[in-house]
């Protein structure tokens, strides 16, 4: 099984029912897919991930998309796109690399922190300031954003 992870190219639809797995605002996720760089991970020309890199501030890219179509989980492929997002933003310049995530979403801190991200801030109640509809997540509530960087 070969996984081609590739920049969309200006005239590709966003894979918008991917990126809504990891944001459930359509209106956030357009808002930060069109400032940034979608990539997609593909296998026989079928798009299974996907993950934006978004400049954030002089030397900073944020990861602040990374989802796999739910049948696929489980097999690597997100510490793939997580992996790649960090090599493209060294390739790019980068100095530093952030994402942030849910304090429910177990699953991902793990996986950020396995490729070298580290806690750096926690946004109290992100989520209940900015999403209108209450998020639940393995069972607990998601209120706060996790914050995590990398120095490149």
């Amino acid at each position: 099984m070969t996984i081609d992870i590739r920049k969309i190219n200006e005239d590709e639809k966003l894979p918008m029912e991917l990126l809504l797995l990891a944001d459930p605002s359509r209106e956030i996720v357009e808002e930060y897919a069109n400032r940034g760089e979608c990539f997609i991970a593909e296998i026989d020309q079928q798009t299974i991930g996907v993950y934006v890199l978004l400049p954030t501030r002089p030397q900073t890219v944020e990861l602040v998309n990374v989802a796999v179509i739910e049948d696929q989980h489980g097999r690597g492929i997100g510490k793939r796109l997580v992996l790649n997002a960090i090599s493209v933003a060294k390739k790019k310049d980068y100095k530093t690399i952030e994402i942030g995530t849910g304090n429910s979403s177990v699953g991902q801190l793990a996986l950020y922190q396995k490729c070298g991200f580290r806690i750096i801030d926690v946004d109290i109640d992100f989520f209940i300031r900015h999403y209108s509809e209450k998020i639940i997540e393995n069972g607990i509530q998601c209120r706060d954003m996790v914050r995590l960087s990398q120095d490149l």
